[in-house]
């Protein structure tokens, strides 16, 4: 076989250079991006890895307020073997060299896209610059989560794959096999690959038995933590989206209705223009936003689809429809990253039907959209980072509390906050610093008031917004069906505040009273029928000692379904009445007549058993109506 042309070799390398230096400029202006996101779960299974490199996910993590096992975490260990090296060589967590080092990543995803533009594309360099600008990919990839890891390796196996069928190349099915293992360690939905590259290697015996690598290194891991663990992750995980509801029906509606929107600007929309014939068929959608980016993106994101399902013998047609088919089955969230394994195929699909002016003008419009919304995603987690320095002086000699997810929650705690739990008590002189976006943990009920000492509001200049306070992007996940909002809201409002001393005022305090959110502490639920509260297995409460001694009397019903019998009080940690009781019904348990010192008396009632039903999650014990120093 004659040696190519020096011209065509130079060219290749033209492109690749090309290629390398769009990378780059994508991602050396954001090096300095803040951990953001679910960032903060990968750092904590890197952290983990020094202390059991093979099992980065074998140890507990506190998560919207609960302590979960993160074996559950949906994503296989390479994402946090990868940081657990960056940080086994800096020796701490540094936003520009980790950033500097995830590059990688994104060099590997542009140069097999290049590759398999080649060989698909009539403008394989257009074609893959207009990958590299899709929106999902320019934002994502500043981030340290699995996605564009994922993307990158997940291309490297269909390009190296694809190589080997076309040349019936041994070294490169061995090759492709390698990328596919490390696909599967990456993210589930490395199984995908399976029926894709099937379909185009199934002639050839050894490339149609090598599609079956990333199930069979998926099973292997599950089995190898099965073994050393006790546990397998996918059964965890499939545990902990039961008990999240987050394979409910509704959910997989919104979702799917979420990811069809994303389509539409993988490639940027003009380049889509007689799949635009399908607005019809979104008019239903439409009632439900009347948001002109929201119909158009759903109507062209059907109109994809459609094309694809069209033309459906063609090899990236099938890679779309499979992968999307997948996306729907498996995902619940809605998110862009989830489309990017099939963001070239439809980029290198929209080479083959505009011309090249408009081609441009695409990757233009693409290439700005992206970048800006990048920008806000930027000023966002910046936001959590600036205000977590600016509570340095006032968080030192305190435990700080923190009320929130995401990056706020990484940088407090890199300087010793603790995450909120559901329940937890808060004491006078603490901090609680929260935000309105990231899951804030409710508040139990504690010793005293909190009185704010910084406050801020996180927002851009820039009209568009990825994730935001009343927002409806879809972006990130299925809050509302936008792709992107055009708004100029508020991000994110966050707040640290303190806990002041507050002394109890009545001596006997009905579960109605006024004074009630006050006095109660802790285990205490919210009031129902303007007269009672359930308790959990603990219930803490504030007393105004009486002037003179007086009995504590406790007034509370156990309900039919309620399994709790035995009751136990306690008055400043000392058990002052205990009593067993046979059946449900109405009690009021009473202690000899006491007289407690100083000018707050702790009451804690503990019961035995506590129970939750399918509609109410809550850990439920008795129905309390009155606590308090009178007669019985």
């Amino acid at each position: 076989m004659p040696a190519p042309p020096s011209c065509y070799l130079d060219l290749l390398r033209r492109e690749l250079i090309v290629v390398a230096l769009f990378v780059l400029a994508l991602r050396l202006p954001f090096l300095n991006q803040a951990v953001q996101g679910d960032d903060v779960y990968y750092l904590a299974e890197a952290e983990h890895t020094q202390i059991e490199p093979l099992h980065p996910k074998h140890t507990e993590y506190a998560f919207l307020g609960r302590l979960v096992d993160m074996r559950g975490q949906p994503h296989p260990p390479l994402d946090a073997w990868y940081l657990g090296l960056l940080l086994a060589i800096f020796k701490d967590i540094y936003e520009v060299p980790f950033h500097a080092a995830f590059i990688l990543f994104s060099l590997i995803a542009g140069f097999s896209a290049w590759s398999l533009a080649r060989r698909f594309s009539p403008h394989p360099l257009l074609a893959t610059l207009l990958f590299l600008a899709t929106p999902a990919f320019v934002v994502n990839g500043n981030s340290f989560e699995a996605d564009v890891p994922f993307v990158s390796l997940w291309l490297a196996s269909v390009a190296l794959y694809v190589a080997a069928v076309d040349r019936r190349s041994p070294a490169l099915l061995g090759a492709a096999c390698l990328a596919m293992a490390l696909a599967s360690l990456t993210a589930y939905q490395a199984v995908f690959l399976v029926p894709i590259l099937f379909l185009y290697g199934r002639k050839w015996r050894p490339a149609a038995i090598a599609t079956l690598t990333a199930p069979a290194v998926l099973l292997a891991w599950q089995l190898f933590e099965r073994v050393s663990t006790g546990a397998l992750p996918a059964a965890v995980f499939a545990g902990y989206a039961q008990s999240y509801n987050l394979e409910a029906l509704t959910q997989k509606l919104k979702s799917a209705v979420a990811l069809t929107g994303h389509l539409a600007w993988i490639v940027f929309p003009g380049l889509w223009l007689p799949p635009l014939l399908a607005i019809p068929a979104a008019i239903g959608a439409a009632f439900y936003d009347r948001n002109p980016i929201f119909w158009a993106s759903i109507a062209v994101g059907a109109g994809i689809l459609i094309w694809c399902a069209r033309n459906w013998r063609d090899f990236l047609a099938e890679w779309v429809l499979i992968f999307f088919a997948g996306a729907l089955a498996i995902f619940f969230a809605g998110s862009a990253r989830y489309l990017l394994p099939i963001a070239l195929p439809i980029a290198i699909l929209a080479t083959r039907q505009a011309g090249l002016r408009l081609l441009n003008i695409g990757l233009g419009c693409g290439l700005a959209l992206s970048v800006t919304l990048a920008i806000v995603n930027y000023e966002h987690w910046n936001g959590y980072r600036e205000f977590a320095r600016s509570l340095e002086k006032d968080t030192a000699g305190k435990r700080v509390w923190i009320r929130g997810e995401w990056g706020l929650r990484y940088y407090l705690e890199s300087e010793g906050g603790l995450p909120l739990l559901l329940g937890q008590t808060v004491h006078p002189g603490e901090m609680v610093v929260s935000s309105d976006l990231a899951y804030p943990v409710p508040l139990a009920q504690g010793r005293g008031l909190f009185a704010p000492i910084a406050s801020g509001t996180i927002t851009s200049a820039i009209p568009l917004r990825l994730i935001a306070l009343h927002g409806r992007s879809a972006y990130s996940t299925t809050t509302g069906l936008r792709p992107f909002d055009v708004s100029l809201g508020a991000i994110d409002q966050v707040r640290a505040e303190v806990m002041i001393l507050r002394k109890p005022v009545r001596s006997d305090l009905p579960m109605s009273a006024p004074e009630a959110e006050q006095q109660i502490i802790s285990g205490v639920y919210n009031l129902e029928n303007a007269q009672w509260r359930w308790m959990g297995q603990a219930a803490v409460i504030l007393l105004k000692p009486p002037a003179a001694a007086s009995p504590l009397v406790v007034r509370f019903f156990i309900p039919d379904p309620a399994p709790a019998r035995r009751i136990t009080v306690q008055l400043n940690n000392q058990v002052v009445a205990t009593q067993t009781y046979g059946t449900a019904g109405s009690y009021t348990l009473a202690t000899p007549p006491l007289k407690p010192d100083g000018d707050s008396a702790e009451v804690t009632i503990t019961v035995d058993k506590t129970f939750s039903t399918q509609s109410d999650k809550r850990q439920l014990g008795i129905i309390l109506t009155d606590v308090g120093f009178a007669s019985p």
